[in-house]
């Protein structure tokens, strides 16, 4: 019941960051230099051309004409049409998305199979060389920007030793640079969150009351050290997905990835509102829910935030009732 109740509350705060979400990028693409008019049209277009195109779209109506016609539609699940294909936006947003989907999950994926195998060794055997060969490959990892990778990647596996493919997203080998891509940046933030996180823990005296009581140092290091270490290391794996899924365009430009980031992109460009602004959208949902996913494990992984939570939640009461009593 408490975690029903820490559930709804979370999402009734999704309603005002989403409303803000629709506002910001509405009006940011509303005061955007350029028209779409000329966008479909083509440069050449007569001036007549182009007033039937606004009168059409409705691009000459008040700001918050606009406003509120995008809103309803919102709330009726409709994104709009495409000015660049003419196909609903949410069509070409699922089109797309998949892409991104498995872009996003299998690097985090790969991420946290490295980066929480490599914090927690570099933590348990700390200043060691091997602590600092992989704490250097975190640093590498970290400060190498995304689309230097792949490039590079590109150059080495595909141009130069003929593995890999280059770009596109036909089959199984097509993945494997672009999700290494990104899984070496994900494996180099978890791990080096995995690592400070592992430190706090291990010195602490339960730690070393399992250690005195001869159970296995392997034991206590994953039944006692790494679950009560988990709760930064999803937080880091939560902000990573989400990461992932509005920044992937670089990666996905490099391998030529039809994605959503990248075809939000190309909208941007041409001027395709209704594709902006709904993808855009998208991407904010997935992230809110990605982040209220995250705060629900919080509640199972460490039982303190859930027990938090009823205190609050009894306190409340009393003090509802104490006051209806006075």
């Amino acid at each position: 019941m408490v975690l029903f109740k820490y559930i709804l509350k979370r999402i009734f705060f999704m309603i005002p960051i989403l409303f803000g979400v629709v506002v910001i990028i509405f009006t940011l693409m509303y005061v955007t230099p350029g028209d779409p008019a000329l966008a479909i049209l083509g440069e050449n277009a007569t001036p007549e051309a182009i007033e039937a195109i606004h009168i059409k779209l409705g691009l000459d109506d008040p700001y918050l004409v606009r406003l509120t016609k995008y809103f309803l539609g919102v709330f009726k699940g409709d994104f709009g049409i495409s000015y660049r294909t003419g196909r609903p936006v949410f069509e070409e947003i699922m089109a797309r998305y998949p892409n991104t989907l498995i872009l996003t999950f299998s690097s985090v994926a790969l991420g946290v199979l490295i980066g929480v195998t490599a914090g927690i060794i570099s933590a348990v055997r700390q200043y060691s060389l091997l602590d600092k060969l992989l704490t250097s490959f975190s640093l590498f990892g970290v400060s190498a920007p995304s689309f230097w990778l792949a490039m590079v990647l590109v150059l080495f596996f595909s141009v130069k030793l003929k593995w890999l493919p280059a770009t596109g997203s036909y089959g199984l080998k097509y993945w494997v640079l672009p999700v290494f891509t990104l899984g070496l940046q994900a494996s180099a933030s978890i791990m080096r969150m995995t690592r400070s996180s592992m430190l706090e823990v291990i010195r602490q005296d339960y730690i070393r009351t399992s250690k005195a009581k001869g159970q296995s140092n392997f034991m206590t290091i994953m039944r006692h050290g790494f679950k009560n270490a988990q709760v930064p290391i999803l937080t880091i794996i939560g902000i990573r997905i989400t990461n992932f899924l509005a920044g992937a365009v670089l990666v996905e430009t490099v391998f030529s990835i039809p994605g959503l980031g990248a075809f939000i992109i190309s909208s941007v460009n041409f001027k395709d509102y209704p594709v902006v602004q709904g993808g855009v959208l998208w991407i904010a949902l997935n992230c809110i829910v990605i982040t209220l996913i995250v705060d629900i494990l919080y509640c199972f992984v460490d039982p303190r935030i859930k027990s938090a939570f009823s205190k609050k939640q009894k306190q409340s009461t009393v003090s509802s009732v104490r006051q209806g009593g006075s």
